[in-house]
C-alpha cells in the first residue's frame, strides 16, 4: 500500500498537479485509512486491554489529522502563519503519541515520568539549537519579525517534543504490541518533518519541498498495516534502555558543540532571545537534573548505609560474628560479636588471616570457594553469595562446627562480607537425634531401623563368607512387668542388654528389636558351627545366674533362633526367619537354640492359611457337633454326653488337635465355644423335653473363660434353650488353674453361682494342688486317659487311679474315668467304685440322631 500509494503522489506530481493540493490530498487518504484499519482493530478480541485503547486513540488521532490535511489547501490563503489546519494537524499528533503510550502497556512512577518529559525536552531543545545553527537562523534573518517565527515554529516544535517523548516507551516497550508502538513513532517523526518543512516554506513565502509532503502519507499507510501483523512479546534488552536514556546528554553534547562552534566562527551579532532561552532552560533543567540526581545518590548512600548498619545489628543480634575480609582471607573489619562466641579481641584478629583460625583439613575447600567467588568479572552480575561450613579453633583451643556466608562485593569489589554461627549446640543436637533415631532408649543399643539398614547392607556388600541372624526371646519377662512394673523390667532389659554385649564379638551388630527381644547379625565369619555356638552362650549368659531387680532375683532364660543367609535372599527374609525360628524355640518350651528350616516358614504359613480357613468355616457353618456318652458304670445307662466340635473342610475332616490351637491362638474360640454351648444345649434340652435325664458336658479353653461377656453368654444359652444349669457340666483341665488362677477360680464360681456343674478335667496330670479343690466347689473330677490306659498292665497306674477315685468319693465328687478301651480296664474301674466312665469301649462319639436312639437304653458293656 505505501509503494501504491507513492507511486499516486508521483504521479499526481508528474501529471502536473500543485504540490500542496497533491501532498493534502494524499495526507487525508493515508491518514483515513489508517484510522478506518486502527479502529477497526480495535474492536478485535485482543489478550491486553491496553492494545486496544491504545489502538483507538491513534485511530481517532489518524480521523483529526486526516482532518487538518483536508482543510489545508484552504487555510493556505490565510494570512495567519498558523491556521486551523495546523492546530488539527498537532493535535492527531498528539492523540497518536498518546495512543503509542497506552499501547505500549507501561505504567510508570511519577518520579520516572517527569523524567522523560525533561529528557524530550531536552532533546527537543537541542535538536532545535542544532537546527537554527544550520538553517533557521537564515531564515529568521530574512523574516525578520520575531513573533511570526515563533508562531510559525511552535506547532513543529511541539510535535516534537511529544515525538521525543514518546520515544522512550515506544522502543523499549516489550508488549506484543511495540511494533504499533514504534509505527506511531515513525508518523510522529514524519509529521513533525513534514510540518517544520511547512513552516520554513511559509517564513520563505515559497513552497514546502515534494520529499517533505510524501513522508507522512507513506508512515500512515505503514500504520494502517500494522495491527494485522502478528506479533510477539519481545524479551528485556537492558542495553537498547541504557542507550536510549543516554540520547538526551548526547544531543545536548551535540548542540552546545554546534552552538560554540557557530559562535566562534560567525561574526559577532546580536543573541536572538528566544535562542537564548531555549539554551538557557537547557542549562537549567541540567542543573535541576543534577541537584536531584545528587539528593538521590545522598538517599541512596544513606540507605545503604543504613542497611549495612542494620544488617550487621542484626547479625550481632542473632549471635553471628560479621567480619569484612579479602578474596586472601585478610581480615579487615570483625564486631565485637567475637569475643563472646570465640573468646578472641577483635583487635587480635584484624589484619591476620582467617585461615590461621580454621582446620587444616578444611582450608583448601573456603579457599576454593573463595577463588570461585572473586573470578566472576562480569560487571551487570548480581552480587553472590557462598555458604561455607568449616570448623574454627576458638580462644580456649576446641574445634567448633560453624556455618558462614560470604557475600561478595560488600564494602568494596575485593571484599567479602562474613556471616559466621557457631552451631555446636546445633550440631550436638543432630547428632543425639540421629543417635536416639538408630538405637534404642531403654538399653542404649541400635534399634530395629538399624539393624534392617545394616542387614540390608550387609547382603548387598557381600562378596564371600556367611552372614546369619540371631533372634533371642527372653522368657517369661512378661510377668517381671506385671510384677514389679514396667520401670523395673526397663532395668532388667539394660543388665540383660550388658550380658549379651559381652557374648558377641566386636564386629557383629547387637540390636534391640523390641519388647524383650533382642537380634544379633554375624556379619563375617558366620559359619553354622560357629553361629550356634554364640546363641548357646548367648541363652547361657541370660540364664546363667538370676537378674537382681527391685531389691529380689529374677531367673529367667531365653528362646534363641537362628537363620542363615542364602544366595539372592532378601534381608526382610533372613531377619523373618530368624524370628520363626526363635517361635520354634519358644513353642517347644524354652531355654533352646532352633536353626530355621524351611518346614518351619511351611508350618507359620499353615497355620496363618488354617487361621483364615476357620473363619471363612465358622461363617459358612462347616461345624458340626458330635456327642460322646458318659455311662454309669453301675446301672450301664447314659447319663451326660460331652460334646466334640468336628470340622469338616469340604470333604476332609479335619483332627480337632490341628485346628483348636490356632482357634484358642487367634482368639476363634471364643465365637465358635459360644456356637457349640448355644446348639448343644438346645439339642439336650430337646432330649430333656422327652422324659430323658440327660446332661451336658463342655470344655472350656482360656480364652473362653477370660472373654468379657462369657458369664453371661452361659446365661443366656441356657435361658434361649429352656435347659436347667444343674444339666450343664463345664469342663477345665489343672493347667488351667495354675496361669492366671485368682481371675480363673472368680469367674468358675460366677458360673457355680449360676447353678452350673464343674469338673476339672484330665485329673491328676500334676498342674493343679489339691488346694483348688478346697478353693474351687468342684462337682466332679475326670481321671486323665493316661492312668485308665495303664490298667491291669501298670501296677502304680493302678494305684494311683484307686487314690484317685477313693479321693472323689471322701470329697463327695463324682469320678468319670476317661479313655475305657479294654474291658479290663472296665472290671477295674467298677471294682474300684468309680461310678462313671466313657471312652471307646462305652460308646464312640456319634452325631445327634445316633443318641436320639440310645434313649431310654442300656449299653452292654
Amino acid at each position: 500500500m505505501a509503494v501504491i500509494g507513492a507511486a499516486g503522489f508521483a504521479a499526481a506530481l508528474l501529471a502536473g498537479g500543485p504540490a500542496l493540493l497533491t501532498g493534502s490530498v494524499a495526507g487525508f487518504l493515508a491518514a483515513l485509512l489508517a484510522a478506518a484499519s486502527l479502529l477497526i482493530a480495535s474492536v478485535q478480541p485482543v489478550e491486553q486491554r491496553s492494545t486496544a485503547m491504545g489502538t483507538r486513540w491513534m485511530g481517532g488521532g489518524g480521523a483529526i489529522w486526516a482532518a487538518g490535511m483536508a482543510v489545508r489547501p484552504f487555510a493556505a490563503s490565510s494570512s495567519f502563519m498558523v491556521s486551523f489546519a495546523d492546530l488539527l494537524v498537532l493535535l492527531g499528533a498528539v492523540l497518536i503519541g498518546g495512543g503509542a503510550l497506552i499501547a505500549a502497556g507501561r505504567r510508570l512512577p511519577a518520579m520516572v515520568v517527569l523524567r522523560h518529559l525533561a529528557d524530550s525536552y531536552l532533546c527537543a531543545a537541542s535538536l532545535f539549537v542544532v537546527a537554527w545553527v544550520v538553517a533557521l537562523r537564515h531564515v529568521y534573518t530574512e523574516t525578520a519579525d520575531p513573533a511570526l517565527f515563533t508562531f510559525a515554529m511552535l506547532p513543529p516544535m511541539l510535535a516534537l517534543v511529544v515525538t521525543c517523548a514518546v520515544i522512550p516507551s515506544a522502543v523499549t516497550g516489550r508488549s506484543a504490541a511495540w511494533p504499533l508502538g514504534v509505527a506511531g513513532v515513525a508518523v510522529l517523526a514524519t509529521t513533525t518533518v513534514a510540518g517544520m518543512a511547512s513552516a520554513v516554506a511559509r517564513l520563505d513565502g515559497g513552497a514546502a519541498p515534494v520529499w517533505s509532503l510524501a513522508l507522512a502519507p507513506v508512515a500512515f499507510l505503514l500504520l494502517a498495516a500494522i495491527p494485522w501483523m502478528r506479533t510477539r512479546e519481545m524479551s528485556a534488552a537492558p542495553l537498547v534502555g541504557n542507550l536510549i536514556s543516554l540520547v538526551p546528554l548526547a544531543l545536548v553534547a551535540v548542540a552546545t558543540c554546534t552552538l560554540l562552534v557557530h559562535l566562534a566562527s560567525a561574526p559577532r551579532q546580536a543573541p536572538v532571545t528566544g535562542v537564548v532561552v531555549v539554551a538557557a532552560s537547557v542549562v537549567l533543567l541540567l542543573l535541576v537534573r543534577m541537584f536531584v540526581l545528587s539528593g538521590a545518590n545522598i538517599r541512596l548512600r544513606t540507605l545503604v548505609s543504613l542497611g549495612d548498619k542494620q544488617l550487621r545489628d542484626l547479625a550481632e543480634s542473632t549471635g553471628d560474628v560479621v567480619l569484612i575480609c579479602d578474596y586472601d582471607g585478610m581480615v579487615h573489619e570483625i564486631g565485637p560479636g567475637v569475643e563472646v562466641t570465640y573468646g578472641y579481641r577483635p583487635d587480635e584478629l584484624v589484619g591476620g588471616s582467617i585461615f590461621d583460625y580454621i582446620h587444616p583439613e578444611d582450608v583448601p575447600q573456603i579457599q576454593s570457594s573463595l577463588r570461585a567467588m572473586g573470578m566472576d568479572d562480569d560487571e551487570n552480575a548480581s552480587p553472590g553469595a557462598c555458604l561455607i561450613a568449616c570448623r574454627v579453633r576458638g580462644a580456649d583451643g576446641t574445634w567448633r562446627p560453624t556455618e558462614s556466608v560470604a557475600t561478595r562485593h560488600a564494602g568494596g569489589e575485593d571484599q567479602l562480607l562474613v556471616t559466621t554461627r557457631d552451631v555446636s549446640d546445633e550440631e550436638a543436637l543432630r547428632n543425639q537425634v540421629a543417635h536416639l533415631t538408630f538405637h534404642d532408649g531403654v538399653t542404649g543399643l541400635p534399634n530395629r531401623s538399624y539393624f534392617e539398614e545394616r542387614t540390608r547392607e550387609v547382603l548387598a556388600g557381600r562378596s564371600s563368607g556367611h552372614v546369619a541372624v540371631i533372634f533371642l526371646d527372653l522368657d517369661g519377662f512378661t510377668s517381671v512387668n506385671d510384677s514389679v512394673g514396667h520401670a523395673s523390667g526397663d532395668y532388667l532389659l539394660g543388665q540383660a542388654a550388658r550380658r549379651l554385649r559381652g557374648a558377641v564379638r566386636p564386629d557383629d551388630t547387637l540390636a534391640r528389636w523390641g519388647g524383650d527381644e533382642f537380634a544379633v547379625l554375624l556379619e563375617t565369619g558366620a559359619e553354622a558351627q560357629h553361629a550356634v555356638d554364640l546363641a548357646e552362650r548367648l541363652v547361657r549368659a541370660v540364664s546363667q545366674e538370676p537378674f537382681r531387680v527391685a531389691d529380689r532375683d529374677v531367673a529367667l532364660t531365653a528362646s534363641v533362633g537362628v537363620a542363615f543367609a542364602e544366595d539372592e535372599l532378601p534381608a526382610g527374609d533372613l531377619i523373618r526367619n530368624a524370628d520363626v525360628a526363635m517361635a520354634r524355640a519358644k513353642e517347644l518350651g524354652g531355654r533352646r537354640v532352633e536353626v530355621f528350616a524351611a518346614q518351619m516358614h511351611a508350618d507359620v504359613v499353615r497355620r496363618l492359611e488354617l487361621a483364615a480357613d476357620l473363619q471363612r468355616a465358622l461363617i459358612e457353618q462347616q461345624f458340626a457337633i458330635e456327642y460322646q456318652p458318659v455311662v454309669d458304670l453301675t446301672t450301664s445307662r447314659v447319663t451326660a454326653v460331652e460334646a466334640l466340635v468336628r470340622w469338616w473342610r469340604g470333604s476332609v475332616f479335619v483332627p480337632p488337635d490341628q485346628f483348636l490351637g490356632p482357634a484358642e491362638d487367634t482368639g476363634l474360640i471364643v465365637p465358635l465355644g459360644e456356637w457349640i454351648l448355644r446348639e448343644s444345649c438346645r439339642e439336650v434340652a430337646a432330649w430333656r423335653a422327652s422324659s430323658w435325664d440327660i446332661g451336658l458336658s463342655l470344655n472350656l479353653s482360656a480364652r473362653q473363660i477370660t472373654a468379657p461377656r462369657f458369664v453371661e453368654t452361659v446365661e443366656e444359652a441356657l435361658a434361649e434353650s429352656g435347659l436347667p444349669a444343674s444339666a450343664l457340666t463345664l469342663e477345665v483341665i489343672e493347667e488351667m488353674l495354675v496361669e492366671d488362677a485368682e481371675e480363673t477360680v472368680k469367674r468358675l464360681s460366677e458360673l457355680r453361682a449360676l447353678g452350673v456343674r464343674l469338673a476339672i478335667d484330665d485329673f491328676g496330670t500334676g498342674y493343679a494342688s489339691l488346694a483348688f479343690l478346697r478353693q474351687l466347689p468342684v462337682d466332679m473330677i475326670k481321671i486323665d486317659p493316661s492312668f485308665v490306659s495303664g490298667l491291669g498292665r501298670d501296677e502304680t497306674l493302678t494305684l494311683l487311679t484307686r487314690t484317685i477315685v477313693r479321693l472323689g468319693h471322701d470329697l463327695g465328687l463324682i469320678v468319670v474315668a476317661e479313655g475305657i478301651e479294654r474291658p479290663e480296664q472296665l472290671e477295674q474301674l467298677r471294682e474300684m467304685g468309680c461310678t462313671r466312665g466313657q471312652g471307646f469301649l462305652v460308646a464312640r462319639p456319634m452325631a445327634a440322631r445316633g443318641v436320639d436312639s440310645l434313649m431310654r437304653t442300656s449299653l452292654t458293656v
